[in-house]
């Protein structure tokens, strides 16, 4: 993609995990890291990416040229998300090809300024929007956010097997909802069960990037417009997100060490 290094996948597989809140908040790590990076919301049913930056609604991007956009700013970062383009309380009541052409247009027609990495929050799922944007683009890689509980981890190995079919390396699980944490008294309960990102990455032989708490904190930052990176971001979460960041760094800069490989017959 013109004006992007390397483009990286954030998916679940399924909702209700926070792939979003962990995409967003990866994507700010990523540039207090020192990198120029953008974050492009391809929910196109639900996008909950405009909220999380703090955009405010109604808010458009303007034209640039004869067919692309320029991505909206936030935080430091460049943002694309359906929500700039249509009105966010009408829904999107569309077929899976309308969907995907939706996406592609994002992809082709948004003038990302000079990025050294786009992360893209993808759908739940490994429907069209995945399909897609593995035909279309060269993605460098993807991370996988999943909970510990048994039931979220089925579909995170279905989004694992997905990318592998696409020839998209997966450069690492992200545990989020480890740990639940009282607010009240800091008490740490693991309500979503123990080990399963551990489990995961172990039986897919790849890396546990990081492991995150079910925080309060952090919804409250999140639908406030100002996630944690952000609003607290010499704290623990937010720490961990840049550990993370640089664990992504090393992961892109591996593949591509490794470049083809190329057999020759005897």
């Amino acid at each position: 993609m013109e004006g992007v290094k390397h483009i990286v996948a954030v998916a679940s597989g399924k909702g209700g995990v926070g792939k979003s809140t962990v995409t967003a908040n990866l994507a700010l790590a990523m540039a207090a890291e020192g990198y120029r990076v953008g974050l492009l919301d391809a929910d196109i049913y639900g996008p909950s990416q405009a909220q999380m930056l703090g955009i405010g609604e109604g808010v458009r991007p303007h034209q640039v040229g004869d067919n692309q956009f320029a991505p909206l700013q936030a935080h430091g970062i460049q943002a694309m998300s359906m929500a700039f383009l249509v009105d966010i309380t009408e829904p999107m009541v569309w077929r899976g090809p309308m969907v995907a052409g939706a996406f592609q247009q994002m992809l082709n027609q948004t003038a990302w300024d000079d990025l050294d990495y786009l992360f893209i929050d993808m759908p739940p799922g490994t429907g069209d929007i995945q399909l897609t944007l593995a035909q279309k683009v060269e993605v460098d890689g993807a991370v996988i956010v999943t909970t510990p509980q048994d039931i979220a981890l089925l579909d995170a190995r279905k989004g694992i097997e997905m990318f592998r079919k696409v020839n998209v390396p997966v450069l690492g699980i992200v545990e989020n909802m480890s740990l639940h944490v009282c607010s009240q008294c800091g008490h740490q309960e693991p309500i979503f069960g123990t080990g399963g990102g551990e489990r995961i990455a172990s039986q897919y032989e790849t890396t546990l990037l990081g492991q995150l708490p079910l925080s309060l904190g952090i919804r409250e930052q999140a639908d406030g417009g100002k996630p944690t990176v952000v609003a607290e971001p010499g704290g623990e979460v937010a720490q961990t997100f840049r550990k993370v960041a640089r664990a992504v760094v090393e992961g892109v800069t591996a593949q591509q060490a490794e470049g083809p490989n190329i057999s020759f017959g005897d």
